[in-house]
């Protein structure tokens, strides 16, 4: 399967680490292929559809996760948006969190094969780390919806983290619903996957503070 040419064809010219990305994931893909005829851990069958659903996705905004130190991805799944956001942000900290032994286990012989030192699996749940490790953003992608993950992650936002939603284009009764007396919520960009595979939508949420208003 020619994951680097599809890889080559759809990532932006001005992704950080655009080289390394395209080889890193064309690999990681491979793997997920490999270990997806004897586990269900993705849908996306073409090189096509894994270029753009899975790294594409994942990377289109990097720049929102740029100045942070830690990132906790909750619910990685088979590493996304998790790895291909540490292979452009090699800087940041990232801990990748699922509580599904089997795809943990296939996250973390990807990370060992990928050799990214700036990541940590973990089979703990995502809202004990959150507190443990105390990231500035938390990522979800495809996880559950907004209103859930304000309450599950009620803590760390209030110790200071934000929480950064993959979503779809459909986000207004989500917005709504997590807007409210404990958390602000935004959204922060939108763009579309290519080949006209669907829109996304970044989600903002960060508790509420009195007297202070919700930055971009």
């Amino acid at each position: 399967m020619d994951f680097e040419g599809e890889l080559a064809r759809v990532l932006p010219a001005d992704t950080p680490h655009r080289e390394l990305l395209i080889e890193k994931s064309a690999h990681h893909l491979r793997l997920l292929a490999a270990a997806n005829e004897h586990m269900n851990l993705t849908r996306v069958s073409s090189p096509m559809e894994a270029a753009i659903k899975h790294v594409f996705d994942s990377v289109a905004p990097w720049r929102h996760f740029e100045r942070a130190r830690r990132v906790l991805d909750a619910g990685t799944g088979a590493g996304f948006p998790g790895i291909p956001l540490a292979i452009v942000l090699p800087r940041i900290s990232f801990i990748l969190s699922e509580s599904i032994q089997k795809k943990c286990r296939f996250v973390e012989s990807a990370v060992e094969a990928l050799d990214l030192p700036n990541v940590e699996v973990s089979s703990t749940r995502a809202e004990s780390l959150a507190l443990t490790h105390r990231p500035e953003i938390i990522a979800a992608r495809a996880v559950a919806p907004a209103q859930r993950l304000v309450n599950l992650f009620g803590k760390a936002l209030r110790q200071g983290a934000h929480l950064l939603l993959y979503k779809g284009p459909d986000v207004e009764a989500e917005l709504a619903e997590a807007e409210g007396r404990h958390a602000t919520a935004e959204i922060v960009c939108s763009y579309d996957l290519p080949e006209g595979l669907g829109a996304r939508t970044l989600l903002r949420i960060a508790a509420h503070r009195r007297g202070a208003r919700s930055a971009s």
